[in-house]
């Protein structure tokens, strides 16, 4: 399990980073693809590089789309992670198949999570997680305030969660506070790379805590393979060392 952590200079440089990175997973693979989106407001510039001037390097066929969690909201709503990943880089793009939403439609969070951990099982193939042979080829990652990723919030059972795929979060222990359903840390760690983005002065002390080993969820979810941190030179703290 290797561990990288690379500084940019400024978000620009952080989100071309992040998708030159995502292309060269792509590169390497001659059958389907799968990535794992992340919400919230980092990945947005990703996404419009992506849907601009990297959209012709990207074989949309042979690409499909998951999220690692969601805000149990309608996809319209302007809360929903994956809404925003198809408006601005998905839709037009991407073949409806391919793209593999939350199910915030159903009734429950429950519903919604057991629903999408067979979405996942039947395109991995199997309902048992193989070391071997990871789920995704890339997996997105943010840092949240308080050491949270995904939606696995320090001391919540699902941050502690290790036999289920996809488990309901009732209650949000940051804005925006509604109900979500997340990927868990067994399930993100199955790809090839996880590539956390990490940019702005206001992550700086987080992240300072996440580097000092301090048991966090963003702490614990690392790749079976290779995870890297792409921190810009605004988000690095003073002690850290590449």
């Amino acid at each position: 399990m290797a561990v990288r952590r690379d500084v940019v200079a400024d978000p620009e440089e952080l989100a071309k980073t992040a998708a030159q990175r995502l292309l060269a997973r792509i590169d390497a693979q001659r059958e389907r693809i799968a990535v794992c989106l992340t919400g919230g407001s980092g990945p947005k510039r990703l996404f419009e590089l992506l849907a601009g001037e990297f959209a012709t390097r990207i074989p949309w066929s042979r690409v499909h789309w998951f999220i690692g969690d969601e805000r149990f909201v309608p996809l319209d709503d302007e809360l929903s992670n994956m809404g925003t990943a198809r408006r601005m880089l998905l839709d037009g793009r991407a073949p409806a198949e391919n793209i593999h939403g939350i199910p915030t439609e159903l009734a429950t969070l429950d519903d919604a999570a057991l629903t999408y951990q067979r979405t996942l099982q039947a395109f991995y193939g199997a309902d048992q997680l193989d070391p071997a042979r990871p789920l995704f080829d890339l997996v997105l990652m943010g840092l949240g305030p308080d050491g949270h990723t995904a939606s696995l919030f320090p001391d919540s059972p699902a941050s502690a969660e290790q036999q289920r795929w996809v488990v309901g979060v009732e209650t949000a222990h940051v804005s925006p506070f509604v109900p979500r359903v997340t990927l868990t840390l067994p399930t993100l760690a199955s790809c090839r790379e996880m590539l956390f983005l990490v940019g702005g002065a206001e992550k700086r002390a987080v992240l300072s805590r996440v580097l000092a080993g301090e048991d966090l969820p963003a702490t614990r979810a690392h790749s079976l393979s290779e995870t890297v941190w792409l921190i810009d030179r605004a988000a690095r703290p003073e002690e850290f060392d590449a």
